[in-house]
């Protein structure tokens, strides 16, 4: 087996989280646009607990080769047991652009996945589209 042990992002905790009701605030943007995205984070243990909210994003369909996932932001929240929070990234275009075959930093127009999770592999997804 050639998997890893601990997935990216991996951290151990007294507590345990539970993601729900991720939502993009629109799935089209313009290249200069941005996105909101939403995620609601509980702690569903019974002690207080720090966790890092996780986003990643993946571009599908790019004139370069990228990786999978590319980590973009992240935030640590405290909760206390039982208690949720609502946590906002901001997806603007300098967390969309790489550089291109002419090393030039652009934002191509295409469709992307966001991931938000705990680490890099237990994840909510959504989807949104880059237009001209």
């Amino acid at each position: 087996d050639n998997s890893p042990l601990y997935p990216f992002g991996y951290g151990l905790s007294y507590t345990t989280f539970e993601y729900s009701n991720l939502s993009l605030s629109s799935d089209r943007i313009k290249k200069d646009g941005t996105i909101t995205v939403t995620v609601n984070v509980k702690n569903s243990g019974k002690y207080e607990g720090e966790e890092i909210v996780q986003l990643y994003i993946r571009d599908l369909v790019g004139s370069v080769t990228r990786p999978v996932k590319e980590l973009k932001d992240f935030k640590k929240i405290l909760l206390k047991p039982h208690e949720t929070k609502t946590v906002h990234f901001l997806i603007t275009p300098d967390k969309l652009m790489f550089y291109d075959i002419n090393m030039n930093y652009t934002i191509e127009a295409g469709d992307f996945k966001v991931f938000v999770g705990k680490n890099s592999v237990d994840v909510l997804e959504a989807s949104f589209s880059v237009i001209d």
